[in-house]
């Protein structure tokens, strides 16, 4: 059975400058089984309703600006799964949930960049789902316990965000092995709750973890970890590391 996962994916650069994460994520890929489809909910997908998207050949977006023009060029053709897509619709009303088919939506770069460096053939079907990212950390964990039993049938559930994301404190110069300690004791305290299982903290991080707000003045980066965690049981850490200070890239995964 596949594990879920949270992804943090960093910038956008990430496509074309993968640093450590770009080797992390390419072995994490190879030790697990290949998967029939792929489906990534999103922090750069964020909705009023829960959608899911139903082209049958999704166009890559480059949600972003002010970067080089070799990342513009970058594609990730991979097809959607119309079907698939019905089927999570269908799975997500069972458990109380509604949600619609959005069949324009294109890959945003919280799915492309990441599965770019996991599967660069980009010949795996990938269905998005939408991130209410309003309503906090519940309904992640509600669509991801939904939407688990699709694990034990060869498809890959991801969440896509950063475990840390505050852009304003970015630093540009930073080396490799330079860390803010706000961002580093933000993301020890998550792997804590996370390996003790701790449920009500976790819902609760905003008011009990340390430098909840400097972390993620919004949460919408974090909130597809809940996602993940909702998929899966057992928590590890596929790879940890911060880029530009404070920008935090873990991986985790729940099998």
């Amino acid at each position: 059975m596949l594990p879920s996962l949270y992804i943090s994916h960093g910038s956008p650069m990430l496509a074309l400058q993968p640093g450590a994460s770009g080797p992390a994520l390419k072995r994490l890929a190879a030790e697990l089984p290949r998967p029939k489809a792929i489906v990534v909910m999103s922090a750069h997908w964020e909705s009023q309703e829960l959608l899911v998207s139903g082209s049958p050949a999704p166009e890559t977006w480059h949600d972003f600006g002010g970067f080089p023009r070799e990342l513009y060029a970058v594609q990730y053709p991979a097809p959607g799964n119309p079907k698939l897509a019905q089927q999570i619709i269908e799975l997500l009303a069972a458990n109380d949930l509604k949600a619609r088919i959005d069949d324009q939506r294109p890959f945003d770069h919280g799915t492309w960049v990441p599965l770019s460096l996991m599967y660069p053939s980009a010949d795996i079907p990938v269905v998005q789902i939408s991130l209410p990212s309003h309503l906090g950390p519940a309904p992640p964990v509600r669509i991801g316990h939904a939407l688990a039993g699709l694990r034990g049938q060869g498809v890959l559930l991801a969440g896509s965000g950063s475990i840390t994301h505050n852009l304003a404190e970015l630093d540009w110069q930073a080396g490799t092995d330079s860390v803010e300690p706000w961002a580093q004791d933000f993301r020890d305290w998550i792997v804590d709750r996370l390996t003790a299982g701790d449920e009500a903290a976790l819902h609760d991080y905003r008011r009990q973890a340390p430098h909840a707000a400097r972390n993620h003045p919004s949460d919408e980066h974090l909130l597809p970890l809940y996602f993940a965690r909702g998929a899966g049981r057992v928590f590890s850490v596929a790879h940890q590391g911060f880029t530009l200070g404070a920008l935090g890239m873990d991986i985790y995964r729940f099998d």
